[in-house]
């Protein structure tokens, strides 16, 4: 497994890379021309658990996409877009359920690991929401907060990728929401697993999109 597959080196190029494999599962990319003013970004789980080095789930891949997804945080608020930020930990009394029993880890709301990483470009004044399975629907009012804002796109960043980014992005796709992903701010602690779901997704779920491109088409909003 390598942890260190993406750095702030190769990060363009692999993004050229994974897009190029993607070619032949997203034909639907025409259809589907990302349009950012009824769009919200969502930041999957940024959090000390995964980003700090002092953590047994630190991940590098995730530190390295920090600057693309602070990028687009930078572009939404500067046009009034909606940011979301999950972060994943259990109430001091929640039971776990058959997550707590796959993993044989519980992150709780207590630990300082559940917080966003300082590094995230997070404002106490944004939509911050806790949940405590991989999907940001499932028992949230993640849906209810998106209608009400008249959202119809989500453009996905954050960790990890084949789990809880995975996961949101099926159920989103799945609520009739146009889902973009961005495959050079979204990580995992492996490229293997990054990529397969990247591929799985783009045949059924969502549009792959770089950061660059989210950048270009929101600077263009007037």
């Amino acid at each position: 497994m390598d942890k260190y597959y993406l750095t702030e080196q190769n990060i363009l190029s692999k993004a050229d890379e994974w897009l190029n494999d993607l070619s032949p599962h997203s034909s639907r990319q025409n259809k589907f021309k990302f349009n950012p003013e009824t769009s919200a970004l969502l930041i999957i789980d940024m959090q000390e658990y995964f980003l700090s080095k002092e953590s047994h789930a630190f991940m590098p891949a995730a530190m390295t996409i920090v600057p693309n997804i602070n990028s687009i945080i930078k572009e939404y608020r500067k046009h009034d877009l909606p940011i979301i930020f999950t972060f994943h930990a259990l109430e001091r009394d929640e039971k776990p359920g058959i997550m707590g029993r796959w993993w044989g880890d519980i992150l709780r709301v207590t630990s300082p690991l559940s917080r966003i990483h300082s590094s995230i470009h997070c404002k106490k004044s944004d939509i911050i929401l806790r949940k405590s399975r991989y999907s940001a629907f499932i028992g949230t009012n993640l849906d209810q907060i998106l209608k009400n804002m008249e959202i119809d796109k989500l453009v996905i960043t954050g960790v990890m990728t084949h789990l809880c980014c995975d996961s949101t992005a099926r159920d989103a796709f799945m609520r009739d929401y146009g889902v973009y992903f961005v495959v050079d701010a979204t990580a995992t602690d492996d490229e293997t697993l990054h990529v397969s779901s990247l591929r799985t997704l783009s045949d059924g779920f969502v549009i792959p999109i770089k950061t660059n491109d989210v950048l270009k088409e929101v600077k263009h909003i007037e």
